[in-house]
């Protein structure tokens, strides 16, 4: 527990650092990336005050989501790739899910989210760097799917994620995520929408993230050390 804190510590810093280098101060969250971590390890984070979880792997996820559901105000977030036949179980069990890259998914979503909860906040994954070996919706397919994806009724649209490809120097790093939040108030602005998140920046470009206007940072390594070998 007492390395658990230091390492929030110093990732909190980070971004405190970060914010306020950029004038930004307290405009950025932390999404503790937990994937292939045990449910008592987010447990422990839950106690240092963190409430908002990112999971990739969908069974695993809903596991400890049900292990943990006497924990007040946790908010998972589903960022890994969606299959159609997972679609239910994501719309059931999760409050965000930040990578959805095309309308088939979406409107499954929406048509699997449960009456009796809030809609479903998404963020649309961008391939900024054009990547062939990542997923992600081209910047040239967004429009059409930003108006489509808008309109679905259990859905609330909130904004954009992308993973550039990694590059070593800070100024390089801060292109493709600037990039990012052009493309956002460009969309904002043609389609009278008011999306409010930039899902962007990792343990290793959180600092050029945040410069360029990051709501969100998803973190796993600095917090919980490196992933599981055992996961399949």
């Amino acid at each position: 527990m007492t390395l658990l804190k230091s390492q929030f510590d110093q990732v909190f810093e980070r971004i405190h650092k970060a914010e306020r280098a950029s004038d930004r101060e307290g405009l950025v969250k932390l999404l503790a990336v937990s994937k292939t971590k045990p449910a008592e390890m987010i447990s422990d984070a839950w106690q240092l005050g963190q409430r908002d979880f990112g999971e990739n792997y969908l069974q695993e996820a809903v596991d400890k989501i049900t292990l943990l559901s006497d924990l007040e105000g946790l908010v998972w977030h589903f960022i890994g790739p969606i299959q159609s036949n997972k679609t239910r179980e994501i719309a059931n069990h999760f409050q965000w899910v930040h990578s959805v890259d095309r309308l088939k998914i979406a409107k499954r979503l929406s048509d699997q989210r449960p009456d009796n909860l809030p809609p479903l906040n998404i963020c649309l994954q961008v391939n900024i760097s054009d990547e062939e070996s990542k997923s992600g919706a081209t910047l040239a397919e967004l429009p059409e799917l930003v108006a489509a994806i808008s309109q679905l009724p259990r859905l609330q649209l909130r904004g954009l994620m992308a993973i550039p490809s990694p590059e070593s120097d800070q100024d390089k790093q801060r292109v493709p995520f600037k990039k990012l939040a052009d493309t956002l108030e460009s969309l904002n602005r043609d389609h009278h929408l008011d999306m409010d998140t930039l899902s962007m920046g990792m343990t290793g470009d959180l600092e050029a993230a945040i410069a360029e206007g990051a709501t969100m940072v998803r973190i796993g390594t600095a917090l919980f050390g490196a992933r599981s070998l055992n996961q399949g």
